[in-house]
């Protein structure tokens, strides 16, 4: 005896004058749960093959309203609880996958984009900070000069691939837990286009594209990091029958500098001075990435003092302006060479009362 058929309002969970969004909204729901990639319940699969089927029924106008005419005698017997997979595929992907699904897949252009392509540039700091003209060679697939990338020879066409009939799919049919289903998939024959070269082009083989090597001029602009990306629209492979040219992405590689240390847009370093000369102050001269500088030193000055030039760090990448130089001064403490100069310093340790234990000057850190 044949099992009847349960109410497929009551499957989806809706009554019988739903709006179609309604049904849609409660299969979408019911489908996510139910799922068997998703639900390790036994009873799950049954019930996901059951709301299939009832979505199948009621999405559709005519079978919804044979349906309400004639209930269950309105429906095939093989409707049920087998049905067609393709909205199913909708609620999960967004679009039909070509598994039970009405829509026929598109073929594939066969004018295609080429590839985009990633390289790297060493730059020498200085490079980086003021910005450079450069050039990368690149090994990239070329537009054939004999076919201009169509792939055929001068004089001739594309034909209809025999294999797919010109649809550019491959439909295949099997048998699954939910009865009949249908895939595609890609023609290799024609590389989906459904369309081949019946005279192949000699220089390229019927490919379109040739293996060549190219040198890419590449502005870098004052400014850029390690790490960075540049990106040249258009200096890529270039495209099949006339396609357009990928893109060309260009990762920067910034050599250290051995006296500069970049932190943002300012650039740091020290200045070493002697103690001598930290106790005494004056003008002390400096080499930066655009010239020598003076910087003065206040009479006393202690190591870690900091003095800032303004405006002389790297150019801001997408504003104006620059940012600072920053020189932290590094006293350097003799060891006395001669017993003159330690007899000197002793003389200036008794001049100044620091002869004996040294500890009056030890305090809490400082903690900010």
């Amino acid at each position: 005896m044949a099992t009847p058929m349960p109410d497929l309002y009551a499957v989806l969970g809706v009554t019988p004058d739903a709006s179609p969004d309604e049904i849609r909204s409660a299969y979408r729901r019911l489908a996510r749960e139910l799922h068997p990639d998703v639900n390790g319940d036994p009873g799950a699969e049954r019930r996901f093959k059951e709301i299939t089927a009832a979505y199948e029924t009621l999405s559709d106008p005519e079978r919804r309203r044979r349906y309400d005419a004639f209930g269950s005698g309105g429906i095939a017997p093989d409707t049920f609880p087998f049905g067609d997979f393709g909205d199913l595929f909708d609620v999960f992907f967004g679009r039909g996958m070509g598994v039970g699904t009405r829509r026929r897949p598109s073929r594939r252009s066969h004018r295609q984009r080429g590839r985009d392509l990633l390289t790297s540039l060493d730059l020498q700091f200085e490079e980086a900070v003021f910005g450079a003209d450069k050039e990368v060679e690149i090994e990239a697939l070329a537009a054939c000069a004999r076919c201009g990338g169509f792939g055929t020879e001068p004089g001739t066409a594309l034909t209809r691939c025999t294999r797919c009939g010109g649809s550019g799919q491959l439909q295949e049919t099997g048998r699954s837990i939910f009865g009949t289903v249908m895939t595609s998939r890609p023609c290799p024959a024609c590389e989906a286009t459904g369309e081949v070269a019946a005279s192949p082009c000699r220089e390229c083989a019927g490919v379109g594209l040739r293996p060549a090597r190219r040198r890419v001029p590449v502005e870098v602009p004052p400014g850029v990091d390690d790490g960075m990306q540049l990106r040249i629209p258009d200096a890529g492979e270039d495209g099949r029958a006339g396609g357009p040219s990928g893109d060309l992405g260009i990762t920067l590689r910034v050599r250290p500098h051995p006296v500069f240390e970049r932190q943002g847009s300012d650039l740091a370093c020290t200045l070493s001075v002697p103690m001598t000369r930290a106790a005494l102050g004056g003008e002390v001269r400096i080499e930066t990435l655009e010239g020598p500088e003076t910087i003065r030193l206040a009479p006393g000055t202690a190591g870690g003092t900091l003095h800032c030039l303004k405006g002389r760090g790297v150019p801001h990448l997408r504003r104006r302006g620059r940012g600072d130089l920053l020189v932290t001064v590094v006293v350097e403490t003799p060891k006395p060479k001669s017993r003159q100069e330690k007899r000197l310093i002793e003389q200036l340790a008794e001049t100044r009362g620091e002869v004996g234990e040294v500890g009056t000057n030890v305090r809490r850190p400082d903690r900010r």
